[in-house]
C-alpha cells in the first residue's frame, strides 16, 4: 500500500489539511477532529484504497485496519505541514459533540500505556500463582512498579493529552499538574496544609484524571491571558510563571477536590447501577456494543473505566461486557468462514474472526456483522448470553485493554483465583452461542448473475423508465450496430452494476464504462447522447479498470440536472457487445433478484 498516496486522498476527502483540527488513532481507526464536518466527501473517502469504512458523527472516523499507524503518521505529516494561517477557524460542531470529541481526544491516547502496565501486572499475578516468580522477590517488585507507573502517574499523562488537545504549552501544563503528585506536597496535604490561611483539602491526587483535566483547562485560560498582556521582552518566563502562580493554588483549593469527587462519583454511580441491575446490565451493554463500536460511541466509556480502575483497582461492567462481545464477534465470523462458499466472504470472515479473538472487532463489525443480518443476530445472541453469564458470576477486570485471548490475563484477580476461570468460561460460552447461531442461520446470498436453465439475468443499472433501443436518438445504438440492449430515461444520477463482473475500461470523461460479467456478457454503458462534449464535467467515475464489482455497486455518479441544462439527452444505454452469443428473451413478469429489478434474460445460443 502506498501510505503517502492514501493519506493524501484521505486529507483531500475531508476538506484538506486546513480543515483538520486534531488527528489521532486507535487500534484500527483514524480519528479526525474537523473544523467543519460538512466539508467531508464521504463517498470519495469510502473509495480511497485501504479505507474499510467511514463513520461521521462527532469525529470523522476512518476505519483502516492494521495499517492504521503508518497511515496516521502520513496524515499527521500533512497536517503538521499546513500553514497555520490557512487553517479554518470556524467550527460548526454542536457543544455536546465538541465535549464528546474532547473526552475522546484526552482519554484515547492514554489506553496503550495503561493497557501495557495493566497486562504486565496481571501476568505477574499469574507468575506468582504458578510459583514461577514470588511476589516477595525483588525482581517481582521491580516489575510490579513498572506496571503500576502508568496508573500512578495518570495526572501527568492526562496533562499531556489535554494540553495537546487544547494546543497550549505542554511542559508548563505538566509542571502545574505535577505539583499535585509531588511526594512533599502529598505529605504536606496529609499534615493539614494551608494557603494564605485557606485550608487545602487532603486529596490523594495520584492515579486521578479529572483534577488534572480541570487544572489544564484553567491553565489554558491563564496562558492565553498572560501571553496577551505580558511584555514581549519578558514573556518567555513571565507568562509561564504567572500562569503557574495562579493555576496551581486555584487547583489545590477548588478544582482538584472537585475533580476528585467527580471521578469518585462517576465510578460510584456506575457501580450502583451495576449493583441494582446485576448481570442484566452486563448483558445489555454487551449486546449494544456492536452498534456503539460502529458509531465510535464506546470511547466515551473510557473516563468511567479509567476512573474505576484508578479508584478501585478494578472494573466490573464495560470490560467484562466487551469480552463477551469481542468473542461473540469471533465465533460468528469463524462459523461463516466455515460455512460460506464465497471465497471473498470466507477470507474476510476468517481474518476478522482472528482479529476479534484477540480483541480487535472493527474488521468483523464492518466487514461481516453489519453487512449480514444473520451474522448480526448471531453476535447479539452470543453477546447477550455470554454477558449475562459473566455478569452473573461477577467477573472483574484488572487491566484497561481490549479483552481477548491474548489479554485474558487481565482477569486474573489478586483475591480470587476463580475470576479468571469464570472469564474463560464466559469466553467459551460467548463463542459457542455465536458460532452455533451463525452456523444455523447463515444462508449464502443468491449470486448477482444467476444461472438458471442455461440462462442468466441482468438487473436494471439505473432508476428510470426502460425504453427499447430503437427509441434512442442515435443510430449507432438504435440500429443495434453495437449490439442488443436497452435504454433507460434516468430519474437519478447513479449508474450501478447490473451483475457481478470486472470493469474492463472507464472512459476518461466518465460518461461511459465497459465491463465483463461472470456469465461472459460484454457490456457497455453510455450516459447521454453526445455527452462526451462535456469533457467529463459533472461525471464522477467510482470504479477503475480491473476492479471487481458486484450487483448494485456504483459505477458512475453524474449530475443529471446539469446534463439536461447543457442541452444533452440524458438517456442511459446498456448494450451487449457480444450479443451474437446470446438469445434475448422477454420476461413474462417482473422479476427481482436481491431486491434488484431484472430487465434482461439471456440464454447462450447453441
Amino acid at each position: 500500500m502506498d501510505y503517502l498516496k492514501t493519506a493524501q486522498e484521505i486529507v483531500q476527502s475531508v476538506g484538506g489539511a486546513e480543515n483538520i483540527e486534531h488527528v489521532e488513532h486507535c487500534s484500527t481507526r483514524l480519528r479526525l477532529s474537523l473544523y467543519d464536518n460538512d466539508k467531508v466527501d464521504k463517498r470519495a473517502l469510502e473509495k480511497v484504497p485501504g479505507v474499510l469504512g467511514v463513520r461521521l458523527n462527532v469525529q470523522c472516523q476512518v476505519v483502516i485496519g492494521r495499517e492504521v499507524i503508518a497511515i496516521f503518521e502520513a496524515v499527521q505529516q500533512q497536517v503538521s505541514a499546513a500553514e497555520p494561517s490557512e487553517r479554518v477557524k470556524k467550527n460548526k460542531t454542536k457543544p455536546l459533540a465538541r465535549a464528546v470529541d474532547f473526552v475522546i481526544s484526552v482519554f484515547q491516547p492514554l489506553v496503550p500505556a495503561i493497557a501495557g502496565g495493566g497486562v504486565l501486572k496481571s501476568l505477574l499475578l499469574l507468575l506468582d500463582a504458578f510459583g514461577w516468580l514470588s511476589r516477595s522477590s525483588s525482581t517481582w517488585k521491580v516489575l510490579d512498579n513498572i506496571g503500576s507507573a502508568p496508573i500512578y502517574f495518570l495526572p501527568i499523562l492526562v496533562a499531556i493529552t489535554t494540553a495537546t488537545k487544547l494546543k497550549v504549552n505542554v511542559l508548563v501544563a505538566v509542571s502545574a499538574v505535577s505539583v499535585m503528585v509531588l511526594p512533599n506536597m502529598a505529605k504536606h496535604l496529609a499534615e493539614g496544609a494551608e494557603f494564605f490561611s485557606l485550608a487545602l483539602k487532603n486529596v490523594a491526587y495520584a492515579s486521578q484524571v479529572f483534577p488534572a483535566i480541570l487544572c489544564v483547562l484553567f491553565y489554558a485560560q491563564t496562558e492565553k491571558f498572560f501571553n496577551r498582556y505580558s511584555p514581549a521582552s519578558v514573556r518567555i518566563f513571565l507568562s509561564p510563571m504567572l500562569s503557574l502562580l495562579v493555576t496551581v493554588p486555584v487547583t489545590l483549593l477548588l478544582l482538584g477536590p472537585f475533580g476528585y469527587e467527580l471521578g469518585a462519583g462517576l465510578a460510584s454511580v456506575i457501580l450502583w447501577l451495576y449493583g441494582h441491575l446485576g448481570f442484566i446490565a452486563t448483558a445489555l451493554l454487551a449486546t449494544a456494543l456492536p452498534f456503539m463500536v460502529a458509531a465510535g460511541m464506546h470511547k466515551p466509556m473510557l473516563p468511567y473505566a479509567i476512573a474505576s480502575m484508578s479508584q478501585f483497582g478494578r472494573e466490573v461492567l464495560y470490560l467484562p461486557a466487551s469480552l463477551a462481545h469481542n468473542i461473540a464477534e469471533s465465533g460468528a465470523c469463524f462459523a461463516i468462514a466455515l460455512k460460506s462458499k464465497d471465497k471473498t466472504i470466507k477470507s474476510t470472515a476468517f481474518s476478522a474472526g482472528i482479529s476479534a479473538l484477540f480483541g480487535i472487532t472493527e474488521p468483523a463489525i464492518y466487514g461481516v456483522t453489519l453487512l449480514h443480518k444473520q451474522a448480526l443476530y448471531s453476535v447479539l445472541a452470543g453477546s447477550f448470553v455470554g454477558g449475562a453469564f459473566i455478569g452473573w458470576l461477577g467477573v472483574q477486570a484488572f487491566a484497561l485493554v481490549g479483552p481477548g485471548l491474548a489479554t485474558i490475563s487481565m482477569f486474573v484477580s489478586p483475591d480470587s483465583g476463580m475470576n479468571i476461570v469464570y472469564a474463560l468460561a464466559g469466553t467459551a460460552l460467548s463463542f459457542l452461542v455465536s458460532f452455533i447461531c451463525a452456523l444455523v442461520l447463515w444462508r449464502e446470498k443468491t449470486p448477482a448473475v444467476v444461472q438458471a436453465v442455461g440462462g442468466l439475468f441482468l438487473a436494471q443499472p439505473i432508476q428510470g423508465q426502460v425504453i427499447p433501443l430503437e427509441q434512442v436518438n442515435d443510430e449507432v445504438f438504435s440500429a443495434r450496430i453495437m449490439g442488443e440492449g436497452i435504454a433507460i430515461i434516468p430519474q437519478q444520477g447513479v449508474l450501478s452494476a447490473p451483475a457481478e463482473g470486472v470493469i474492463v475500461n472507464v472512459f476518461d470523461t466518465g460518461h461511459a464504462v465497459s465491463m465483463l460479467t461472470d456469465g461472459g456478457v460484454e457490456l457497455i454503458f453510455h450516459i447521454g447522447i453526445d455527452t462526451i462534449k462535456l469533457n467529463g464535467q459533472g461525471f464522477f467515475a467510482k470504479v477503475q479498470a480491473g476492479q471487481r464489482v458486484v450487483l448494485g455497486d456504483t459505477l458512475v455518479e453524474f449530475d443529471l440536472e446539469a446534463v439536461k441544462r447543457a442541452g444533452f439527452d440524458p438517456v442511459v444505454i446498456m448494450v451487449i457487445t457480444n450479443s451474437e452469443r446470446f438469445t434475448l428473451e422477454r420476461l413474462p413478469a417482473a422479476k427481482h433478484i436481491n431486491d434488484c429489478q431484472i430487465v434482461m434474460s439471456l440464454k447462450e445460443s447453441v
